[in-house]
């Protein structure tokens, strides 16, 4: 069975998650192809797909939305699943008590569920570095704009929030799932 890791990253975390999946997968005997959604070229001859993106505003990035919908036929027929990474912290619930995690479920994905039926989605906290380079005119306005004022420079907390071990027990999961009947 050939499965497809496809993702979309601006600054890495979720490329770092994507090889985290893709390594696991990998292990577990399956034959695991990892590249990012841009590249991912014809994808007839793939099983099965996990497929990650970075969300920013509430949205996974643009060529990861574009990769699911240009493929949908393709993707409704095989299994799938999907997942994003985006919130920082340390904390599973903000001040207000609500869950980031689930508070952070990219907008697309309620399409994708109508349109290809993942066998499941998932979001995993991400990293977050301000002295990155930023990706783009609305990042670069939005790193000035927390430099000049004092309390939006503490707005987001720096750090690499990633928990390997439930990515690395959902990718586990997904190799269960993926795995030959056995006589």
């Amino acid at each position: 069975m050939k499965i497809l890791v496809a993702y979309a990253s601006k600054h890495g975390a979720t490329k770092g998650i994507a090889e985290r999946i893709a390594q696991t997968l990998g292990r577990a005997g399956l034959d695991v192809s990892l590249k990012p959604v841009d590249d991912a070229g014809p994808i007839e001859a793939y099983d099965a797909f996990v497929i990650g993106s970075a969300a920013f505003m509430g949205g996974w990035m643009g060529e990861a939305t574009t990769f699911v919908r240009r493929h949908r036929d393709a993707l409704a027929i095989r299994p799938v699943w999907l997942f994003s990474s985006g919130p920082v912290g340390t904390e599973r619930l903000d001040a207000k008590g609500r869950d980031q995690l689930t508070a952070a479920r990219p907008k697309e994905f309620d399409e994708f569920a109508r349109a290809i039926q993942p066998r499941d989605e998932r979001v995993f906290f991400g990293a977050y570095d301000p002295d990155a380079a930023p990706a783009g005119l609305a990042e670069a306005l939005m790193t000035r704009f927390m430099r000049v004022m004092p309390a939006a420079r503490n707005a987001l907390p720096a750090g690499d929030f990633r928990d390997w071990p439930a990515i690395e027990a959902w990718a586990d999961g997904i190799a269960r799932e993926l795995q030959p009947v056995r006589a």
